[in-house]
């Protein structure tokens, strides 16, 4: 017997890969447990799926009760991938559930255990000594909002103590997370110790390293940039210097990770935008130092229950107020057809001065002739707005060519910016008002969050189109 999909070739009725069973003499009955479908991939079929996870269910699983939860554990597995023939949607529901308990419940005491192993670790205090924070307050230019200083007076608390930091800053895009880790970052310098500041991609880290470099080199503390665009010479001095523990703050990618990376006197570690980074990374920077303080950073909304869950190892600071002057993104959703209307809407303002992204998630064609690709999509707006000066940027293109054609836009050299998703965190050019998102239901919510947060970072009204 066979089962698959019949398809007519010219006149003939075909299956592709039928799953089959040959059957000698009599049809044997039915088995009595429906049959789970399982995804699959290249070089594992369902039947392959299938027989291991017999093997598996063949082992027996006796987990531990959980009062009022019924089925037990290993009646819910079995419901799951070997019901009965007349299990109803309901039973399975009821399993999933079971699993889904046992699963948040173990998740919530790791995080708990990690959190007494914590308050039994020690480390070293950084408390304020110089009072350079002041200063760095009074050069800024600007006052923090209520919600920055609120999360600065919860940060200073930590750091005071002998006990490691473990703090999640969690902030919408542009609320000025970052400039809470340089006052982190001068504590740490005030004892001459170093921090390390990572960062999901180079551009960022160089965005970082800009902006760390105006506020601490004017206080004497040197800001130095470790990526994987450096020579080997370069490499090797910027690694003589950080194991001699001689530069204080230190801004890199994954590159801090490796084996090779050696600090002198590591006292703190900043990891921005933390989802980007597993908890092994996390960890595997914690232990370049002896047990430095940790300040995590992220932009992406996180519902309090869903923080308590994920985070319940972590203290947890909230910046819910944005800078004076920000106006709030007026977000739309327009349908493809209407492209042409978009490219006359935004012509007068690019002529004008506004500065406009354009993001596409594909750097090459696809099958689909729906899809633009970032390159083509180059070539089409170069023809459709002749005048405008425009750059492109994405992932592939050599770190010389991203880092310039960034700096341009920055500067304002060019309006237009068509780049893939590597603007999605860190980039911040006030003057930039408009946010195009190609295809954005391709997209995830907190990729389109970080995107159409690349906007309305200045005073003027900004736009995202969807």
């Amino acid at each position: 017997k066979c089962f698959g999909e019949p398809r007519f070739t010219g006149r003939s009725l075909e299956i592709a890969h039928p799953e089959y069973r040959i059957v000698r003499d009599e049809l044997p009955p039915p088995d009595g447990v429906l049959t789970p479908v399982y995804p699959t991939t290249e070089g594992l079929g369902q039947a392959r799926l299938r027989k291991l996870i017999d093997q598996a269910l063949d082992i027996g699983w006796d987990g531990f009760e959980l009062p009022g939860f019924s089925p037990s554990m290993g009646d819910a597995i079995v419901q799951l991938h070997r019901p009965p023939a007349d299990s109803t949607e309901l039973d399975r529901n009821h399993a999933q559930q079971r699993l889904a308990t046992d699963e948040l419940l173990a998740h919530h005491l790791l995080m708990k255990e990690r959190q007494v192993l914590r308050m039994r670790e020690r480390t070293v205090a950084l408390p304020q000594a110089r009072g350079l924070g002041r200063e760095l307050l009074d050069r800024l230019g600007f006052e923090l909002t209520d919600a920055q200083k609120r999360c600065l007076r919860e940060l200073f608390s930590d750091l005071d103590q002998d006990q490691p930091m473990m703090r999640l800053v969690q902030g919408d895009v542009g609320s000025g997370k970052t400039i809470l880790a340089a006052f982190a970052a001068i504590r740490a310098a005030e004892h001459g110790a170093q921090t390390a500041i990572m960062a999901p991609t180079e551009i960022l880290a160089e965005q970082h390293y800009l902006n760390f470099s105006e506020w601490l080199s004017p206080l004497g503390i040197e800001v130095c940039l470790l990526t994987g665009r450096l020579s080997a010479a370069e490499r090797r001095e910027r690694l003589a210097r950080i194991e001699a523990g001689s530069v204080p703050v230190v801004i890199g990618t994954h590159a801090l990770f490796q084996k090779s990376v050696t600090f002198g006197n590591l006292a703190l570690a900043v990891i921005d935008e933390q989802h980007r980074f597993g908890v092994h990374q996390r960890m595997a920077l914690k232990h370049k130092g002896q047990m430095p303080h940790q300040l995590i950073m992220t932009a992406t909304p996180i519902p309090r229950t869903l923080t308590m869950a994920i985070y319940a190892d972590l203290d947890i600071s909230i910046i819910d107020e944005l800078p004076k002057g920000r106006q709030p993104i007026q977000t739309r959703m327009l349908p493809d057809s209407r492209r042409d209307e978009v490219i006359d809407w935004l012509k007068p303002r690019l002529l004008k001065g506004d500065q406009v992204y354009w993001v596409c998630n594909l750097i090459d064609p696809s099958e689909d002739p729906k899809l633009h690709c970032v390159t083509d999509l180059f070539t089409d707006l170069q023809t459709a707005l002749p005048s405008v000066s425009a750059a492109l940027l994405h992932g592939r293109l050599p770190s010389e060519e991203k880092s310039g054609a960034m700096a341009a836009f920055k500067a304002a050299e060019t309006r237009l910016l068509i780049a893939t998703t590597v603007i999605e965190v860190g980039v911040n050019v006030p003057n930039a008002s408009i946010m195009m998102i190609e295809r954005a239901e391709s997209f995830g919510l907190a990729q389109l969050h970080q995107l159409r947060g690349r906007v309305g970072r200045g005073t003027e009204a900004s736009t995202c189109l969807l």
